[in-house]
């Protein structure tokens, strides 16, 4: 059921299909009907339209002879994905080095400690979260809102495959790793070194979810 919030109806349809679909919750080659989701989240098919409209636009789903179909993310749209995240969030942290205030660094420091002892608990959803802080921290000290932007909805993209990768015990002790090095490198405003650790640690997390598919 839709929530009535200031988001507008059609954005909260939007927000929750796209998430659904991106989850795997709705899965790849489902058929959406106006009707059939008026029926379910309780709306009318004014704001249904207007999400599905969206959502084809974003390439989650395609028109059919039925309804539309949907589309999400393929293998090769995820390896894709991270070939251009490798290049666009190693310039973000290099950016993001460079500068980093005292504050942005000692809350950064916070969020890869909370991302630790939720490995160490193996909590895979407070990893996930703490994982997701961690990257858009990054995002926004870089100070390009168009990067920043551009490497949320890259990143948003992959949510289901990176959420399996992190319930991985080995796996999220190896991003820990890999951030713990991002961080160190961030913190001594070395920007070479932040941009290598971090491209360095997408093209494994790329290799971390081709694992968990194979």
């Amino acid at each position: 059921m839709i929530e009535h919030k200031t988001v507008s109806i059609a954005g909260q349809v939007f927000d929750n299909l796209e998430r659904d679909i991106l989850s795997g919750k709705i899965e790849r080659g489902s058929v959406l009907t106006e009707v059939k989701l008026s029926e379910e989240l309780g709306v009318s098919r004014t704001p249904i339209r207007e999400a599905l409209r969206r959502l084809e636009q974003e390439h989650m789903i395609e028109s059919g002879p039925k309804g539309a179909v949907v589309v999400g993310i393929s293998e090769g749209d995820i390896e894709i994905i991270y070939e251009m995240r490798s290049r666009i969030e190693g310039l973000a942290s290099r950016l993001a080095a460079a500068r980093a205030t005292g504050e942005d660094i000692e809350a950064l420091r916070q969020t890869l400690e909370l991302q630790e002892f939720y490995t160490a608990k193996g909590n895979a959803e407070k990893i996930k979260n703490e994982d997701n802080d961690f990257h858009r921290k990054i995002y926004r000290l870089s100070g390009c809102m168009p990067l920043s932007d551009t490497l949320e909805a890259l990143h948003k993209k992959v949510v289901k495959y990176r959420r399996a990768s992190l319930a991985d015990q080995t796996h999220s002790k190896e991003s820990l790793a890999e951030h713990r090095a991002m961080y160190e490198a961030i913190a001594a405003h070395d920007a070479d070194g932040a941009e290598r650790a971090t491209v360095t640690h997408v093209k494994n997390a790329a290799e971390r979810i081709k694992e968990g598919r194979n």
